[in-house]
């Protein structure tokens, strides 16, 4: 990563790019906000530790300055200080700082600092990556809508409600939930490879076409997980592959693609199979209205512990008029229903 140091102390910078640089980070340096911002300017950076108070434009005011220009890639902000102390902190997160150093500077601090923010922004590549993929699944399959956004905003909700449950409580933190927010929207990936005569068919799919429409979990699934292997520990490539494999799975084993059950299905894969089929059932479609909330809700109680999770189950229903909130604020009509009827209504029947 191509990091920033900005300060009036030549220690300090020398310290900051040798500490950096070991880490396999390439370090430029400047020794004024004024400086800094002409760098800023003319070459990508992704990262910026400044002091402060430095004379001149000290980090505050660059820190403001970086804020208000708009920069294609977010730059994270460290600002190094002497003081720590609250009104400091304040002031300098209200300027726009990420995080904070304590001067003189430690070595090993420095480095978790930095460690810090590569964690931070390598979030954005992951969620351009997730939006990107799932633009493309979209513009294969034209009754998305605002399907995507549907099926997210359902599978948080759902995630809020399990994490409440002392059984989740350990197993789904909130940074699990916001993974599978994201990822949800890769879920019919492989979509891409089902051929338009089929995907775009404007109505109930015969036995024959059904067949070839449930292989969009394999293919999404193997898709995803060849990235996996090639980024073993990108956490968000697993929980999107395990989606993509496994969310026409059921609870009771009659699901596809490999007739998994119970609790060995997928977390992630069992809640957006229920946040599916929900949006399925309340969405309309050219050969279907859309199902009121309370008819859908009626169809989950139903497959309790059959189709969905009985614990999933009960999350929706305790979510279930912020449900019906999104609904009614994300509903749209979809000019296609390719797979509705085979693997979203009438999955639920």
């Amino acid at each position: 990563m191509r990091i920033l140091a900005v300060d009036n102390d030549g220690c300090s910078l020398e310290l900051i790019k040798r500490v950096l640089t070991q880490k396999g980070h390439e370090v430029v340096t400047a020794d004024s906000g004024e400086k800094a911002l002409s760098i800023l300017f003319k070459s990508s950076v992704r990262m910026v530790i400044a002091d402060q108070t430095m004379q001149g434009m000290g980090g505050l005011e660059l820190c403001r300055h970086i804020r208000s220009r708009g920069f294609h890639s977010y730059v994270f902000i460290v600002l190094m200080t002497q003081r720590k102390e609250t009104a400091d902190v304040i002031e300098g997160l209200k300027a726009g700082a990420d995080e904070f150093l304590c001067k003189p500077l430690d070595a090993t601090e420095l480095d978790l600092r930095v460690g810090m923010g590569e964690r931070i922004l390598s979030t954005e590549y992951h969620q351009i990556a997730i939006f990107t993929l799932a633009k493309l699944a979209e513009s294969r399959d034209p009754e998305t809508g605002l399907h995507l956004d549907r099926i997210r905003e359902y599978s948080k909700l759902l995630g809020i409600h399990l994490a409440r449950q002392k059984k989740f409580a350990d197993i789904l933190p909130y940074s699990e939930i916001e993974i599978i927010y994201h990822t949800s929207v890769l879920h019919d990936i492989g979509k891409v490879g089902i051929p338009d005569t089929i995907l775009l068919k404007p109505g109930p799919l015969d036995a024959a076409e059904f067949e070839v429409m449930k292989t969009h979990t394999i293919i999404g699934g193997k898709t995803l997980g060849q990235a996996l292997a090639q980024y073993p520990d990108a956490e968000f490539l697993e929980v999107a592959r395990n989606t993509a494999f496994w969310h026409h799975e059921r609870y009771d084993g009659s699901g596809y693609p490999h007739a998994l059950a119970g609790e060995d299905i997928p977390l992630c894969a069992r809640i957006v199979s229920l946040a599916d089929v929900y949006d399925a059932l309340t969405s309309k479609r050219p050969y279907k209205k859309a199902y009121p909330h309370e008819a859908a809700r009626e169809i989950m109680i139903e497959k309790r512990g059959r189709h969905f999770d009985p614990d999933i189950v009960d999350a929706f229903i305790e979510a279930e008029a912020a449900f019906a909130e999104v609904s009614k604020r994300l509903a749209a009509t979809d000019s296609q229903g390719a797979e509705v009827p085979a693997a979203g209504a009438a999955a639920a029947k």
